[in-house]
């Protein structure tokens, strides 16, 4: 599920960050003007073990972190945010957390990261996934005091966008002895800010993909009831087949996944409605119900034997046809 914090939180955000950055760039100048450092001083060896230990720098810092984010690793990316932001990223539901990550590398499925050196000593990690690669190349840091802020170029490596580059600036904070992800551009990374929104927007693309997917497994039943003139004994008999042609014991109307009895969040249930299930005259009821109430959706849904849709706001129970109609 792809969810967008609305803009006005992104602006509040930025301004945020745009005071922080004002304040600490004054405050290191007033210090001490030799605490600035840039290029590859501020580099690990890309080849050393995973960064964020007190002797490692932005940069080896940076380099984890795109390799977490493309390999879509929630344990591994969550070490290198400061410890509000991470109690908020452990909150998140899980489609949440992985589009945050996506947004790192601007890869949809995950990767497998590869780590070298420019030839001037800096991290380049590499993102390949069976659709696209794109390579980061982390510039030199500058530091000012208790923040770092990293040139990040990303290059489209193949696919239709090929050749294309974007860059972006990254920002980390010293905590607790270790850089941790601060900004994104000009946009302070602000979990819990953040967090309501993508957690709703995620629950309500739950709710209607489950909805979809209840309208399909009932196309489904019709099918199956079609070729072989009665109603299935299960969801799984409308799966695909693990070998050789569809049949009454696997059908291939439904993926795998929602046969299973899951999907998006939502666990379905299947019932057939009366003493037979041959012919026309055989009726089912569908339901649909949050796996994990108030995190992957509120509403439960119900097909009834008549072909009816309820859904309500069941505390995590299954619906019925008492439940409010609709389309």
């Amino acid at each position: 599920m792809r969810a967008r914090p609305p803009f006005r939180l992104y602006r509040l955000a930025a301004a945020f960050f745009l005071l922080a950055l004002a304040a600490g760039a004054s405050a290191a100048q007033e210090a001490a003007p030799s605490a600035r450092s840039t290029g590859a001083n501020s580099g690990a060896n890309p080849g050393a073990q995973p960064g964020n230990g007190p002797g490692d720098g932005p940069a080896a810092v940076l380099r984890d972190v795109l390799a977490a984010a493309c390999a879509q690793d929630q344990q591994e990316f969550a070490r290198f945010l400061t410890a509000r932001n991470a109690r908020s990223f452990a909150r998140l539901s899980a489609p949440s957390r992985v589009a945050l990550m996506k947004r790192f590398v601007l890869l949809d499925q995950p990767g497998k990261p590869g780590v070298t050196e420019n030839p001037s000593g800096r991290p380049v990690v590499a993102c390949a996934t069976p659709a696209l690669t794109h390579e980061l190349q982390i510039g030199g840091a500058d530091i000012q005091e208790n923040l770092a802020f990293l040139p990040l170029e990303i290059r489209a490596m193949s696919g239709a966008s090929a050749g294309g580059v974007r860059r972006i600036q990254m920002g980390l904070v010293r905590e607790d002895g270790g850089w941790k992800l601060l900004s994104v551009g000009l946009l302070l990374l602000d979990l819990p800010s953040l967090e309501v929104e993508w957690n709703r927007a995620s629950l309500e693309g739950n709710e209607r993909e489950a909805l979809e997917a209840l309208k399909s497994l009932a196309q489904a039943v019709e099918a199956y009831r079609r070729a072989y003139t009665r109603l299935p004994e299960s969801l799984a008999q409308l799966g695909p087949p693990a070998k050789g042609p569809a049949s009454a014991k696997a059908a291939g109307l439904a993926g795998a996944e929602l046969a299973a009895g899951a999907q998006s969040g939502y666990a379905f249930r299947y019932v057939i409605a009366g003493a037979s299930d041959v012919g026309a005259p055989a009726k089912y009821e569908l339901a649909a119900t949050p796996q994990a109430y108030g995190t992957t959706g509120r509403r439960s849904f119900f097909r009834d034997a008549s072909g009816i849709l309820h859904a309500a706001d069941r505390q995590g129970a299954v619906g019925s046809e008492a439940d409010p109609t609709i389309e």
